[in-house]
């Protein structure tokens, strides 16, 4: 009879869905306000009739949507872009975030609510949605234009930076608050794992998951597909993070795969009935009553939401360096809340500590900005000539100006050659001390798990400690050399810009040698210390430890180039995954 029930639910959902994103369609209106209204429909607070006998089974199916709807959005996360939108677009994202989040936090104490459900409403406005942008773009034929592109990078780094303030708001709901230097530690942590699952992740996945396209048909594929994503969200959660990271993360790593657009063909049906439930599961939540009840916040958020993305997103991105035109059309088009809101919401709902009404409350705000944003884009540019002529002549030739100062401000010539070699270097470095170091944490981990606790070694902790320190110090070999190489490339080229021929006389030349070689020492004690401090479960005692550093300095001396060749295929492979050609605006391969 349960099973009866579940299908009867699911029908009903369906159904209703059905129904209504039909008739939204005929209307123009994003199909997303159709699945939410279905939601309030077929909810327990609208009609005294029951229709869904098993709330909990539709929320179980609404959170296999959430993950599939954040593994689409990481699909179309592309690291390529991220690296070509520049600084304008962080500029813009942050300027947005950290504006929308004390807004957002001084009205929730300006109503009397809780520090907590002032501060997820901050982080619910602060997330533009991705689905609802790209999709009123394309149907207005603007992707193409350039402040949609400046949208698509302000909306990936938002992306990111959700996901670090997932994070951060789990440790501050779990301990009731967050100390400064907990919370550089938790974004550290977070950091550290997402550039390794990066860096590991684009080595192995995107091959395997060509190999699998090439051999097998779609079904094969749509299932190897779904396995990766929910096995490693499973793994993210073991680590102590959402599963939103993981999906969205198993989706950015899968996007950078040859095959990324017949994946998005083929998992499409599947994430769009999943995440149809999903957003219905948002609308099941919502108690008319309760909306009538908090009519004058969700008016006062409404209102803050539009004004505020507007002016804070139009601000940062004429900050970095657009003209007004281009930066009001940006503001405009991010003046709503979407998908990440609502994962912010189910989160703050599932660790217990938001009050019941803030749910409804986003749910109603988002609903309300989703209607509005395909008329504020067209409005934007009308808006934008009305401004440029009403405007006094003064300002505007002022702000004109500082946009020409700001786009003479990059580096040309040799000057920006030498720039992106030391960027390149400095990446090099850093990347590789986080390879370095996650080897030792893992090996940590597994440690801490009884992987070393064999019968032989029952009585000797010293023993397994240093017997897993070994084995992270070997694994992490080849990152240890790249990451000396690097630095030592660093070293000289930082010392022969910054100490000129005319500094030093006939000891010019010892003095750049002695900066080149600080730069390396100093990397490698920076290193050590990290190493010391975030995997002393399994370091070794003092005396085993010099031994051990002395053999591995042998080591590396001995397989010298082995290691820099083998360092240089895997660099090599990364390289290729990130350089394959990429899709253009329209989505085409």
């Amino acid at each position: 009879m349960h099973d009866l029930h579940f299908i009867q639910d699911l029908a009903t959902v369906m159904l209703i869905a059905g129904l209504t994103t039909v008739i939204f369609q005929r209307l123009r209106q994003p199909v997303v306000l159709g699945y939410i209204i279905a939601g309030v429909l077929v909810g327990p607070y609208t009609f005294p009739v029951v229709f869904i006998r098993d709330e909990q089974t539709i929320r179980t199916l609404s959170e296999l949507g959430m993950i599939l709807l954040l593994f689409a959005l990481g699909l179309e996360f592309s690291l390529k872009k991220l690296r070509e939108v520049g600084g304008a677009a962080l500029v813009a994202a942050v300027c947005e975030i950290v504006l929308m989040l004390w807004l957002g936090y001084e009205i929730g104490r300006f109503f009397g609510w809780s520090p907590m459900d002032a501060l997820f409403l901050g982080a619910m406005l602060s997330m533009s949605s991705t689905t609802i942008i790209m999709k009123a773009l394309d149907d207005l034929d603007l992707k193409r234009e350039r402040f949609a592109q400046l949208m698509f990078g302000i909306l990936i780094i938002e992306d990111v930076i959700a996901i670090v303030l997932m994070a951060l708001l789990t440790g501050i709901a779990s301990t009731g608050g967050l100390e400064a230097g907990e919370a550089m530690a938790a974004v550290g942590r977070l950091t550290l794992f997402m550039a390794v699952s990066l860096v590991v992740g684009l080595l192995l996945v995107p091959r395997v998951v060509d190999y699998i396209a090439r051999v097998s048909r779609d079904d094969v594929l749509l299932v190897a597909v779904l396995g990766l994503c929910f096995g490693f969200c499973l793994l993210v959660t073991e680590m102590g993070y959402s599963v939103a990271l993981g999906a969205f993360m198993i989706g950015a790593i899968v996007g950078e795969s040859q095959s990324v657009m017949r994946i998005e063909r083929i998992i499409g049906p599947v994430r769009d009935m999943f995440s149809a439930i999903f957003f219905v599961a948002i609308g099941m939540l919502i108690d008319p009553a309760m909306l009538k009840q908090y009519w004058l916040p969700i008016l006062v958020v409404t209102i803050v939401v539009v004004a505020g993305k507007v002016i804070t997103c139009s601000f940062g991105t004429f900050v970095a360096g657009n003209d007004g035109r281009t930066s009001l059309r940006v503001g405009m088009g991010l003046a709503q809340i979407g998908e990440f809101s609502f994962v912010i919401a189910s989160l703050g709902l599932t660790l217990k500590v938001t009050s019941g009404f803030l749910y409804p409350v986003a749910v109603a705000v988002s609903a309300i900005t989703t209607f509005l944003t395909p008329y504020l884009i067209r409005a934007s540019d009308p808006l934008a000539g009305t401004l440029a002529r009403r405007l006094p002549g003064g300002l505007t030739s002022m702000l004109g100006a500082y946009t020409d100062w700001m786009g003479n401000l990059s580096l040309g010539g040799q000057g920006a050659i030498v720039a992106k070699m030391i960027r390149r270097l400095v990446w090099h470095v850093i990347i590789n001390m986080m390879l370095v170091v996650a080897a030792f944490l893992i090996m940590s981990y597994l440690y801490r798990r009884g992987f070393f606790h064999w019968d032989v070694l029952a009585d000797r902790p010293q023993v397994k400690r240093s017997l897993a320190w070994s084995i992270a110090a070997l694994i992490s070999l080849p990152m240890i050399v790249a990451a000396y190489r690097k630095a030592s490339a660093l070293g000289m080229l930082l010392a022969e810009l910054s100490i000129p021929e005319r500094i030093g006389g006939a000891y010019n030349m010892r003095i750049r040698s002695v900066l080149a070689r600080f730069i390396p020492l100093a990397a490698m004690w920076v290193l050590g210390l990290l190493v010391a401090a975030l995997a002393s479960t399994i370091l070794p005692p003092r005396e085993v430890a010099i031994v051990l550093v002395l053999v591995l300095l042998l080591l590396a001396w001995l397989l010298w180039r082995g290691l820099v060749q083998v360092h240089a295929r895997l660099q090599a492979a990364l390289r290729d995954t990130l350089d394959k050609p990429g899709r253009s605006d329209d989505g085409h391969a």
